[in-house]
């Protein structure tokens, strides 16, 4: 039996983390947890959001001893680049002479022989469950993951599972009361295990701090070890960030995090209870590494200066893109068609495919929810979809249900309602093993439609979105100018404008919203396109717009679309629009589309395994048996903001964000819109390429394994087989063709062309996003007026000129 060993006088002594420093150490920790957003709105998010204040090695120090993986990719990466030129001579010595460290290489022959050397591989410090198991030769960090995450699957259940667990308790109370009648702890050997949770403090915080006390943490190891049971916790701990992520942006909190943690602790404090005298050295060293800063080693100060140096060399590659010449039509000609599409990196292949076609095609880059911050309400739907990105809150409401719809609408809900009720059915206990008996064969006809990839839900749209309640007036036009001016969008307009969101139509992919639109929150972009061209062709908007300054020419027309990602096919919404009249404009259209379509798949097709041809993709979207439909971001490495000018006709490979800006238009209004790019869709950016980065150079942590295995747990997340921890992150598939590696890791480069003292203006204003440059979570460029590359920032608010691209680089001397 395990003996409580606690006096009044202990008790006393840690009530409700009454002791300050221990509440702060906890929420510390908390908040270096990234969120995780539930499959059905799953968004990309940096991993390394709680080392944001570490450079790369630092954080290496920090995530190496709490069990974060390793934060480069293997020396032979970097080794195979220098020797097949890849990574220049003036990219090592660049990135030598950058680095800050004090016990770096002191030339670029040591750094090459270091380089040469075998790298120690991450070990993380043992937690007392680790200890435990060595003594006993029982699996307790796999128990405890393995019953945290059995409560957790029923806990955090949103509407996969028959039975769930009690709710309207805190996480802390409901897991006491699983756990507390939890008898496989005790099979396990564990015997005393659930006296010991009803005895445990009735809040989370007492809890923590009485577990605290008994291990003999104080404020600084806590803090780390804190972290390092988070990160222990994997996916769930992830997703009660998001708990309080999204309690916080709604301004209240959650303590779901300290339940959690508590929890956790529980374990930690059981078994130390039960193993101290065998373990308590061994401990005693581990507590005494956690309560010391974790200070990067010299290995880790070379992996970091070898990274830099690949993204020298990346940098240095687009730099001679963007040197390129490129024939562009007049831009004092009024274009036959202006198409703006999402940022993402996947339609910089489109654009340039249309653009290709006609001298009069011009195309623009925005944020895909096209500045409409909207919570939607599909139709026959009583969910609340936030379709914006997931740094805002909503601005509007809309629904896609009118008046004359409200019969359908009725008629739609209990369709789905049967459908679900039978669902249920055919799962229940009682039911089961005759359902597949008796009903099997009327499943052969959905087992022959999925088989040779036929989807017949795929056509089906959801009538015109509405905003609930209608905005008035001036609120529409001050809305319309606002999104105009940031996409710098105020004059030239053509006859035919395509607001074009995107999203990509698969089947059986749990990860499915992860290829929508990030800046829609995990959902494709046709709603926020829809109400904007609603909005746009509005008369009275439009009336508004010209006494701002903005005229819209009265045969201009705003019409909705969605690219599908995965198909490359066109959507407009031409019924929303007051189109009568304008068939031959929108067959045209519709035709350009349509070549254009065929031409990105062609050069999609070429990076795709099993793609002979263009014809293959859009049957890869309808196979239930595709682990690849598409590449999604895989291979993102830029973003730049410019006009498109500094872009048309340069292959970048679908590999780079491209916002238009126009810095001469803003800087009227005191660089607004540049200040709005740098904090919203850069971060966002950075967010999905750091996750690409993640899941490549750390899978086991930041990745969510292997597809093939993946089984979804409560409807919000995978796991990999049949038990362990939550997995996060992109899948195996994602960034692996099975061969290599698809995607190559290398965070953003940010190229923007607008005055230095303007951009380091904005730096200087938002800390947070200031520590990202400073760091080297992303690198920021300076854009000359004639598109180059001409300054970097070097941190600290201060700027150095770029080489000159047109300089050839240097390659090593290998024989040397």
């Amino acid at each position: 039996m395990i003996a409580v060993k606690e006096t009044e006088a202990m008790r006393n002594e840690a009530t409700a983390l009454d002791t300050p420093p221990l509440a702060l150490a906890a929420e510390r920790a908390a908040r270096r947890i990234p969120p995780l957003w539930p499959l059905d709105s799953h968004v990309a998010v940096n991993p390394y959001l709680g080392e944001s204040a570490l450079r790369l090695a630092e954080a290496g120090a920090v995530l190496s001893r709490s069990g974060g993986g390793p934060i480069t990719m293997p020396r032979s990466w970097y080794l195979e680049r220098i020797a097949d030129g890849r990574i220049a001579e003036s990219d090592l010595e660049a990135a030598l002479d950058a680095s800050p460290y004090a016990e770096k290489p002191k030339s670029l022959e040591a750094l090459l022989h270091a380089a040469g050397e075998p790298r120690p591989e991450p070990a993380a410090l043992p937690t007392v469950a680790d200890l435990a198991a060595k003594v006993s030769g029982t699996d307790w960090p796999g128990l405890a993951a393995d019953r945290i995450g059995v409560w957790a699957a029923s806990h955090f259940d949103a509407g996969q599972a028959l039975w769930v667990a009690l709710r309207g308790k805190t996480a802390w109370a409901a897991y006491r009361s699983f756990a507390s009648h939890d008898i496989t702890p005790e099979i396990m050997g564990l015997a005393g295990f659930a006296a010991f949770v009803a005895d445990a403090p009735e809040s989370a915080p007492e809890a923590i701090s009485r577990a605290a006390h008994r291990l003999g943490l104080d404020e600084t190891a806590l803090e780390s070890y804190a972290h390092q049971l988070f990160l222990s916790l994997g996916g769930w701990a992830q997703l009660a960030r998001y708990r309080l992520w999204r309690a916080e942006l709604a301004g209240e909190s959650d303590g779901i995090l300290l339940d959690l943690l508590a929890v956790r602790l529980l374990w930690e404090e059981v078994l130390y209870e039960r193993y101290e005298t065998a373990l308590q050295d061994d401990w005693e060293k581990v507590r005494a590494t956690h309560a010391q800063p974790a200070s990067p080693s010299a290995a880790a100060i070379l992996d970091e200066i070898l990274q830099e140096a690949w993204e020298r060399s990346g940098q240095r590659h687009l730099s001679e893109r963007l040197c390129e010449t490129s024939e562009l039509s007049p831009e004092d000609t009024r274009p036959a068609l202006q198409a703006a599409f999402c940022i993402d990196v996947r339609s910089e292949v489109f654009r340039r495919a249309l653009e290709s076609l006609d001298g009069g095609i011009r195309t623009l880059g925005f944020a895909g929810f096209f500045g409409v911050a909207a919570e939607h309400r599909r139709f026959a739907s009583d969910v609340a979809e936030r379709r914006l990105p997931v740094l805002l809150n909503p601005g509007v409401h809309s629904s896609a249900t009118a008046d004359a719809d409200r019969q359908a609408d009725l008629a739609a809900r209990f369709k789905a309602r049967a459908r679900r009720a039978w669902g249920r059915f055919k799962l229940a206990a009682v039911s089961s093993f005759a359902f597949v008996e008796a009903m099997g064969p009327v499943y052969g006809i959905k087992l022959l439609r999925d088989t040779f990839k036929l989807n017949p839900e795929s056509g089906k749209t959801d009538p015109a979105p509405q905003f609930e309640p209608p905005l008035d007036l001036s609120a529409r036009v001050k809305s319309a100018e606002t999104v105009l001016r940031a996409m710098s969008l105020t004059s030239g307009f053509a006859p035919i404008v395509l607001l074009a969101g995107h999203g990509a139509r698969v089947v059986n992919n749990p990860h499915a919203s992860g290829l929508q639109c990030g800046a829609c929150g995990g959902y494709s972009g046709e709603v926020n396109a829809r109400l904007l061209a609603g909005l746009l062709n509005d008369p009275e908007v439009r009336a508004g717009l010209a006494g701002r300054g903005i005229v819209v020419p009265e045969d201009t027309l705003f019409i909705a679309a969605l690219h599908d990602t995965t198909s490359d096919a066109m959507t407009l919404y031409t019924q929303d629009a007051p189109a009568s009249g304008r068939e031959e404009e929108l067959r045209q259209v519709r035709s350009w589309l349509k070549t254009a379509g065929g031409l990105a798949r062609s050069e999609r097709a070429l990076r795709l395994p099993r793609a002979e041809s263009e014809g293959d993709l859009p049957s890869r979207a309808r196979d239930w048996a595709e682990v690849r439909p598409e590449w999604g971001l895989a291979g993102c490495r830029a973003f730049i903001a410019a006009p498109r000018r500094r872009t048309a006709g340069k292959a970048l490979s679908g590999q780079t964000f491209l916002h238009d800006y126009d810095w001469k238009q803003d800087s009227a209004n005191g660089f607004a819109v540049l200040e709005l790019i740098m904090t919203a869709p850069v971060v966002v950016a950075s967010w999905i390429n750091l996750q690409y980065y993640g899941s490549t150079v750390a899978p086991e942590v930041f990745g969510a394994g292997n597809k093939l295995l993946h089984n979804v747990v409560g409807g919000i997340g995978v796991l990999e087989g049949n038990s362990g921890p939550m997995r996060s992150g992109l899948p195996w598939q994602s960034v692996h063709d099975g061969e290599k590696y698809i995607h190559e890791p290398l965070r953003l480069s940010v190229c923007v062309e607008a005055p230095r003292e303007a951009m380091s203006a904005v730096l200087g204003r938002h800390e947070e996003v200031r520590k990202l440059f400073d760091n080297r979570w992303l690198h920021l460029f300076a854009l000359d007026e004639d598109g180059r590359m001409a300054w970097r920032y070097a941190g600290d608010l201060s700027w150095e000129a770029c080489p000159d691209a047109a300089q050839p680089a240097r390659k090593l001397n290998q024989a040397s």
